[in-house]
């Protein structure tokens, strides 16, 4: 027996808090896992931290496959292990002539013109001729017999695991040397420009820091880290180090495309 999923949107964070306290809650009572999401990257991170606050032990995130960026979030109760094989996510593998271009935003589309809601879909990864999609157990069936179109294009189901999953998020990587591990630091290279000018966006409100605004220039990087510059981009911290013989640090990262 599971608990019920939540479908209700999530955009103010005590929303998202009230859904996390359910979960935990009734998984404890229930004795079964309890599911809320589809959650982006911002909302997973926060489930995360809410978790942890509210001393949650067995809880778990995910979406269909490693690196998933969409993800939905379980509380398990103390008799059971978090296992990503109790999560109701299904994988749907849908095939289009190469010679149509589609993109995620028109599969998106699509299905949300089927009425489905986005936090009832995962991430969406769209490759020449191929798409593979992730969404919650209980619309699978709807989807699979009623997503015939995308646009003006046909497509195809095929059978789950027909062909590897199609490349996700297309990153560039990053390479600089840094004065400091200092957010300031990295920040100025991800806009090329000197510190001093890139402290106006700071100031500006336009850097979030793991999807928090950050204002503090000292505000210390860790590796896995992710930094949003509005009008800049997005950016994820992969490394940070080993020193160079001048004293400074190397940094690699990854900017979203």
């Amino acid at each position: 027996m599971s608990c019920r999923s939540y479908d209700k949107p999530y955009g103010a964070d005590e929303v998202l808090k009230a859904r996390i306290e359910d979960a935990a809650d009734l998984s404890a009572v229930r004795k079964a896992p309890c599911f809320v999401g589809f959650l982006d990257e911002r909302q997973a991170d926060l489930s995360s931290k809410i978790a942890r606050n509210l001393g949650v032990q067995g809880f778990m995130l995910w979406g269909g496959y490693e690196d998933a960026q969409r993800r939905m979030f379980a509380a398990f109760p103390k008799e059971l292990l978090p296992d990503s094989e109790r999560f109701p996510v299904i994988s749907i593998y849908l095939s289009f002539r190469k010679e149509d271009s589609l993109s995620h935003r028109d599969f998106l589309g699509a299905l949300m013109g089927l009425g489905i809601k986005r936090e009832a879909l995962g991430d969406i990864l769209v490759g020449e001729g191929r798409c593979v999609l992730f969404c919650k157990e209980e619309i699978a069936n709807f989807v699979e017999t009623q997503l015939t179109k995308v646009g003006r294009t046909g497509v195809k189901l095929m059978p789950a695991g027909s062909f590897p999953l199609p490349e996700g998020q297309r990153f560039e990587e990053l390479s600089f040397t840094v004065a400091s591990n200092r957010l300031d630091c990295a920040v100025a290279c991800f806009v090329r420009s000197s510190r001093e000018k890139s402290r106006q966006l700071f100031s500006q409100g336009l850097v979030t820091h793991n999807y928090e605004v950050e204002k503090s220039l000292s505000a210390v990087l860790q590796e896995g880290d992710k930094v949003s510059i509005q009008g800049y981009g997005k950016f994820i911290i992969d490394q940070i180090g080993p020193e160079t013989k001048k004293g400074r640090l190397k940094l690699a990262a990854r900017k979203y495309k």
